[in-house]
């Protein structure tokens, strides 16, 4: 074949596949429009279906509460009730037994009950002649503030046979006082559990009916420390009967004589606080404020049982002669500072991990005992651990981390805490953080805001008191104003030099009232 056959038979091939191709483009171009015109619809239909919904979502809504007003006992008329000498009254509706969220109504047994019979006041109405047909109850709840009651006993002085016999009131706790004990633990309840300023709770009281001074109920608790001198020293020693101890420390504002740079006389003043985990009794201290690891240290002294806080260094310091534990969300925090650092989220949520597996299950509950919790600990703590332990070589070893940077701050704290982290997965009670105490110390943040300052040195001293054995209460389910009702009119008639240790039994946990 000659050489111009062949390139006129490829230039004939090569004009049909060009047809061809710019055929599939139309018919790919149609193909696209098509797809495009579908789309259209579709997004057309996806609208209108959206709006089909808001409407049917609107109607229903509509219907609902159409329905909800029907039902509702409230929106209807009372029915009359026709005696058989057409007497007309209109009944009260029968109390609901489901308030209007679905909740079933609280009885309320513990509650004083008072009873009355409400006749009809239709001035028609006869007793004699009308009959009853039917009787329903209507509860009402009844508030009566604040009740003061001034109790006079007549103290009679009789002879009888050449004797003289007199009757006896009851002792008041404070000599040469009118008080009663109930009437020191109202004050004591509204300072110390409600955060009230003695300020606030006099006005309370004036409103109420009974006119005070301040300076007799700041006398009344001043007072009262002096008898409860020697409880609170059986608090300080059998806290530390506990073979697990938690503690922390919290601020207050103190007024004192000298003034600081702001020419204002009050200073930061550091109240202790130290936990008997297993008996709920807490122990609060202060000694002029100071933060110095002596007044931790010295009320340690030889303890050695388990003590659990934060990373403060007069802490660290007691694992020479302790087992310490950590605090976990201490820990967590750190780290929870170091904003869009990825790095220290991991770590996050490893740590969360940790609290995930120790949550599903609980001691106490369906019989776990912290026998089984320890073994689950054991079987969960160390893979996790493992992996943190890691994270945390790899970020100190980076040569890029700033030295003040939080991350680096949030590194070096863990790996300081380490083995006292590490420590809380050898028993199966141990907490994994401090929250028990920071939960406690919550009532002197109150009274930081609400009352802003002790008056004295003196008076952080006697809040310190007032707040173990209250938040012992609290921990101990006892409540307050019962319990100091109770105990200020017995250890008042208790002899000065009596034994430390007779006073222990009336602390919270084993306390019972007479």
């Amino acid at each position: 074949m000659k050489k111009d056959e062949i390139i006129s038979m490829l230039q004939q091939q090569v004009a049909f596949l060009q047809d061809q191709l710019k055929e599939a483009n139309d018919r790919l171009g149609e193909a696209n429009r098509k797809v495009d015109e579908l789309l259209r619809k579709v997004s057309s239909l996806e609208e209108l279906l959206v709006l089909k919904k808001a409407e049917e979502r609107k109607q229903h809504n509509i219907i609902k509460g159409l329905t909800k007003i029907q039902q509702n006992k409230s929106e209807k008329q009372a029915p009359q009730v026709v005696s058989d000498t057409e007497v007309i009254s209109k009944a009260e509706p029968k109390p609901r037994e489901k308030t209007n969220y679905g909740a079933r109504r609280k009885e309320h047994y513990e509650v004083e009950v008072e009873e009355e019979d409400v006749d009809p006041a239709d001035p028609r109405f006869d007793e004699l002649k009308a009959r009853l047909i039917d009787t329903h109850d209507v509860v009402r709840y009844i508030l009566i503030p604040m009740r003061f009651i001034k109790r006079v006993y007549h103290v009679h002085v009789y002879t009888q046979d050449g004797a003289v016999m007199e009757g006896k009131a009851p002792v008041t706790p404070l000599l040469g006082s009118n008080y009663d004990g109930s009437f020191i633990a109202g004050i004591a309840q509204l300072r110390y559990i409600y955060s009230m300023p003695v300020e606030r709770i006099v006005k309370y009281f004036t409103e109420n009916g009974f006119d005070m001074d301040k300076g007799t109920a700041h006398g009344l608790l001043r007072k009262t420390e002096a008898i409860f001198e020697n409880l609170y020293k059986a608090m300080g020693a059998a806290v530390k009967e506990d073979d697990y101890l938690a503690g922390d420390e919290t601020y207050h504002s103190v007024l004192v004589g000298q003034k600081n740079k702001d020419g204002k006389g009050i200073k930061k003043g550091y109240v202790w606080s130290v936990t008997a985990v297993h008996m709920g009794l807490v122990y609060y201290f202060y000694d002029d404020g100071s933060r110095s690891e002596k007044v931790i240290l010295n009320y340690i002294g030889d303890y050695g049982g388990t003590f659990q806080s934060d990373g403060f260094s007069p802490y660290r310091k007691m694992a020479k002669r302790l087992t310490r534990l950590a605090c976990l969300q201490h820990v967590k925090r750190k780290f929870l500072d170091c904003e869009g650092d990825e790095g220290a989220q991991g770590i996050v949520g490893l740590i969360n991990e940790l609290y995930q597996e120790e949550h599903r299950y609980e001691i106490g509950k369906n019989g776990w005992t912290a026998e089984k919790n320890l073994r689950w600990r054991k079987k969960y703590a160390p893979v996790i651990l493992k992996k943190i332990r890691t994270k945390l070589d790899r970020m100190a070893a980076d040569p890029e981390m700033l030295p003040k940077s939080d991350r680096h701050t949030a590194v070096h704290y863990m790996l300081n805490e380490w083995d006292a982290i590490e420590n809380i997965f050898t028993r199966g009670d141990y907490h994994l953080d401090n929250n028990t105490v920071e939960r406690l110390n919550r009532y002197i943040s109150l009274s930081r805001r609400n009352s802003l300052f002790f008056g004295s040195h003196k008076g952080a001293q006697r809040a310190a008191m007032f707040y173990s054995l209250a938040c012992s209460c609290r921990l101990n389910k006892v409540n307050f104003f019962e319990y100091i009702s109770d105990v200020i009119n017995r250890t008042a008639l208790m002899q000065p030099n009596t034994d430390i240790k007779e006073y222990r039994a009336l602390l919270p946990d084993q306390w019972k009232a007479l």
